[in-house]
């Protein structure tokens, strides 16, 4: 699954999934650049951005500093997400846009922007090289859950949005798939009393949480040229939950 010489680009890529899956794209021999909105440097990145991905001045931006750092972008993947949960009927008008903003609208963005790029590339023989982009979605994307009507129906779109791109870019050889993460061990799951964490565990059949390990070895595997015949998927990480 080597990734020698791919050029990579990761968002949300500070902490927990996306710093995971920046040491996990380097450590199969990938360039990876760091994307957040305040990163200083993030293990295993050759470079670090600060881009709000919402801004996409900002993401046309970074994309442009790679390229011409780099000189190519093989590997998206788009990762940045946050959460402000609440009711539907006491959601405030900015805690929607800011969870559509960030988590879909900047997966549009960096995706629109690496696309020109990605179609363009070629090997030595001609060869069209392309890409791969990877979004990170979630299993609440799939299912909903009660209290999250910004997050879910901000995942909702990012799988919508991966098979889309994945039919109009296929033909160039970018491919397109999304991950769906299910309860994954993290600052947010560590805060859950353990009897509420033992209440989840029974509900997944392989009896525990996963790790942030287990979405990158996914990433990583979509991202190579071992998934060159797979795109327009969601595959589930969520250890049989759902």
């Amino acid at each position: 699954m080597s990734l020698e010489g791919k050029v990579a680009i990761v968002t949300g890529a500070s902490r927990g999934i996306g710093a995971a899956i920046v040491k996990k794209l380097a450590a199969e021999g990938a360039t990876v650049v760091a994307v957040a909105r305040s990163v200083e440097s993030c293990e295993g990145a050759a470079m670090c951005q600060k881009v709000d991905v919402s801004d996409s001045s900002q993401v046309d931006a970074c994309v442009k500093a790679v390229i011409e750092k780099f000189g190519r972008v093989d590997i998206l993947v788009n990762n940045a997400g946050v959460t402000k949960d609440g009711l539907l009927m006491r959601m405030s008008d900015s805690d929607w846009d800011q969870v559509i903003n960030i988590n879909l609208r900047g997966t549009f963005l960096f995706t629109r922007a690496v696309s020109r790029p990605m179609m363009k590339n070629k090997g030595a023989d001609g060869a069209q090289l392309g890409g791969s982009i990877v979004n990170i979605a979630s299993v609440v994307g799939i299912t909903g859950n009660a209290g999250q009507a910004n997050y879910t129906a901000s995942k909702g779109g990012v799988i919508a949005l991966t098979k889309t791109v994945a039919k109009e870019l296929g033909s160039r050889n970018v491919r397109c798939n999304a991950v769906a993460p299910g309860f994954i061990v993290s600052a947010m799951t560590d805060k859950l009393p353990d009897d509420i964490k033992k209440q989840y565990a029974a509900t997944i059949p392989l009896g525990r949480f996963g790790t942030v390990e287990d979405i990158a070895n996914c990433v990583a595997w979509l991202a190579s040229d071992d998934s060159a015949y797979v795109t327009g998927q969601v595959i589930s990480v969520n250890g049989g939950m759902v």
